[in-house]
């Protein structure tokens, strides 16, 4: 007999919701036979009491439990058949967590008795607390497909050694939200934030034996609840973060992971879905229901089509919004979300739910439109409303700019905001996420100083990571001191940021690329929460910081980088050179390295040269309409330029030139 009043409650809505004299459970299985709440000391320590949920209403456990309140820590143990031929793989034994907990009080971490065989797991598991429900409807959200500038950060990476910044406070929320970290984001001039995973995560099996950890939480084990490491204070840390950035101007965008767990695959630890239901919330082989479809790369794959997964990937949603005030989010692996059995739908449950949650539909949505599963690369292929990650143009500025042959019709392309993809059904061009550089891959610094990726220290003898990085070294391998390589290394940075910056769409700066931040060669550091990760303070490369910034400062006169629409005729005038206009035959030479063009820009007329030839190129300069001179805004050879010019123009070798008539 429990010491604590029970009532049936209600099955809605699943999780734990404080009600008038206690807290309401509610929990969803179909195939499990009975659900306990385990209730531990203020400590999460013990288990003080263990409670059977007492009404079951369809597939939904439920019952309100009296005397509780905010605060409680509990965790669940879930009775059914363990049948892992049949997709089932109940443990009484192992303590899960809700996936519908808001805090937890501390970080996931392995441990044998997480796994099959390991006993009893409570000890090992951390305990969720139970909180209030915000009250206060959700502000609009400050997110504007304006084609203003996104900047991906590591929340755990960005404020780690930052020297103003109290050491308590460094890698967490509260960190972020440290005067010094706004005011560096402000004078940066970025329109949006885009946080790398912050949900509770946990190591994959292998990376414990090699002393690893994972740094950017691509490896989570719920989804409606910040990590510890990052927001010891739960959620209330990250809405004061987020309150932050908000009054400074800045939006906010989450990077969530709804597609997998870490539970990993059949030799994964037991955390929390595998335990409640694992043959619902799971897309099993079914050939062999022992084994998980791995259509992501990460060992299991959610099925994101089921009304159960659904319900769960909505309310967690939700949660960011309310409990934190998230302006949006980028989803990982986004094309799991329109997954069906048969392949990828743009009308598959999930999107057309988030299209239709009133909660939901206002925030922005930005898709990673690829995964590794059949028919995985959807680039283009998202709903009007959603923006996408754009490879493709990552690509052709990575070529271009390597000096790769047959480039300069695909940068024009680029370059006006890739409307070949995202045109079609009247698309805004800003839903082009343009990007050079992100998490996944090399740093823009490494990008121009490593023809390879060096990826030894993550232990696996080489074999993650990309080997597709359109990357170069300038002839020598990582850092080296000669004066004349890093000038032309400093210099291939700038012209790769003038081009993103100057291109029409959404750019995306990657954390630290605005000051010449390396991963010494690593295009994989996901499990390097060391110097390897972490923004270098105190070795940013700060004439390139101030460079960048001021190019943030030019997008945001410039309305054609803001343009929404595909470009016309009357926009944009493409020349050689020599001041011709450019042919279809002229387009197709191999060798033409020159792209001259010719912008209507309000209030007048913008001429933009790219040049990716090693030797100089002399450049027709326009008349203008008054007969003035033509002004230098960018000259990514000489950052200091200033000055007017008419006539010829010499034009440096790998540089762009940006003037104004």
């Amino acid at each position: 007999m429990t010491a604590y009043p029970l009532a049936p409650g209600r099955p809605d809505p699943l999780g734990a919701t404080p009600v008038p004299g206690g807290v309401n459970f509610a929990v969803f299985s179909a195939h499990a036979t009975a659900i306990d709440i385990c209730l531990f000391d203020a400590a999460g320590a013990r288990e003080i009491e263990r409670i059977a949920l007492p009404a079951r209403t369809g597939d939904v456990f439920h019952g309100s439990i009296g005397g509780l309140g905010p605060g409680a820590r509990y965790g669940l143990r879930v009775t059914g058949p363990f049948d892992p031929a049949r997709g089932h793989r109940f443990d009484p034994m192992k303590l899960l967590c809700d996936p519908l907990a808001t805090r937890f009080d501390r970080p996931f971490q392995l441990h044998p008795s997480l796994f099959a065989g390991g006993g009893d797991s409570a000890a090992a598991m951390p305990k969720a607390i139970v909180e209030a429900t915000p009250t206060l409807p959700p502000a609009a959200s400050r997110f504007a497909w304006d084609g203003g500038a996104i900047y991906e950060l590591n929340v755990g990476g960005f404020t780690r050694t930052h020297p103003e910044i109290p050491p308590p406070l460094r890698g967490t929320f509260a960190g972020l939200a440290h005067p010094a970290a706004i005011a560096y984001l402000r004078r940066l001039g970025v329109a949006a934030v885009e946080l790398m995973p912050p949900t509770p995560r946990i190591e994959a099996p292998h990376l414990p034996p090699l002393g690893l950890t994972d740094a950017w939480g691509y490896n989570p084990v719920t989804f409606a609840a910040p990590d510890p490491r990052l927001a010891p204070g739960g959620f209330a840390e990250v809405r004061a973060a987020v309150d932050a950035l908000h009054d400074a101007g800045i939006a906010v965008l989450v990077d969530i992971v709804l597609n997998h767990t870490g539970e990993y695959d059949e030799s994964g630890p037991t955390l929390s879905l595998r335990g409640i239901d694992n043959a619902s919330y799971y897309r099993l082989d079914p050939a062999d229901p022992l084994r998980y479809r791995d259509d992501t790369g990460c060992r299991n794959t959610m099925a994101l089509d089921r009304p159960v997964v659904v319900a769960l990937a909505l309310a967690a949603l939700r949660r960011w919004v309310l409990h934190a005030g998230v302006d949006g989010f980028r989803f990982d692996l986004a094309t799991v979300l329109g997954r069906r059995e048969d392949g990828f739908d743009p009308a598959a449950p999930l999107l057309a739910a988030i299209e239709a949650d009133a909660v939901l539909r206002g925030r922005a949505r930005i898709a990673e439109p690829w995964d590794p599963g059949p028919g995985g690369y959807q680039l283009g292929a998202f709903p009007p409303e959603w923006g996408e990650w754009n490879d493709r143009y990552r690509d052709t500025l990575r070529r271009f700019w390597r000096g790769d042959p047959g480039q300069v019709g695909a940068l024009a392309t680029a370059f006006c905001g890739s409307a070949d993809i995202f045109a079609a059904r009247g698309r805004a061009l800003t839903r082009s996420v343009n990007f050079i550089t992100a998490h996944d891959g090399f740093t823009l610094a490494d990008l121009v100083s490593y023809a390879q990726k060096h990826n030894e220290a993550n232990g696996e003898g080489g074999r993650d990571g990309t080997e597709s990085n359109w990357s170069w070294n300038h002839g020598v391998e990582g850092p080296h001191d000669d004066p004349a390589l890093r000038a032309a290394r400093a210099a291939d940075q700038r012209a790769l940021l003038a081009s993103l910056l100057l291109s029409r769409g959404t750019p995306m700066l990657g954390m630290g690329d605005e000051c010449g931040r390396s991963q010494r060669g690593n295009n994989n550091a996901y499990a390097q929460d060391n110097e390897i990760s972490w923004l270098d303070w105190a070795g940013m490369d700060r004439a390139l910081l101030r460079f960048t910034a001021r190019l943030l400062r030019l997008r945001r006169r410039c309305a054609f980088a803001h343009g929404a629409a595909a470009i016309t005729d009357a926009e944009i005038a493409w020349r050689t050179p020599e001041g011709a206009p450019m042919t279809p035959a002229l387009w197709q030479e191999p060798e033409r390295r020159t792209l001259v063009a010719l912008i209507a820009d309000a209030p007048g007329k913008a001429l933009l040269v790219a040049h990716a030839g090693s030797a100089p190129v002399w450049v027709q300069l326009p008349e203008t309409a008054n007969g003035r001179r033509w002004r230098v805004l960018v000259d990514t050879a000489v950052p200091r330029r200033r000055g007017t010019a008419a006539g010829w123009l010499e034009v440096a070798g790998r540089s762009l030139l940006l003037l104004a008539g």
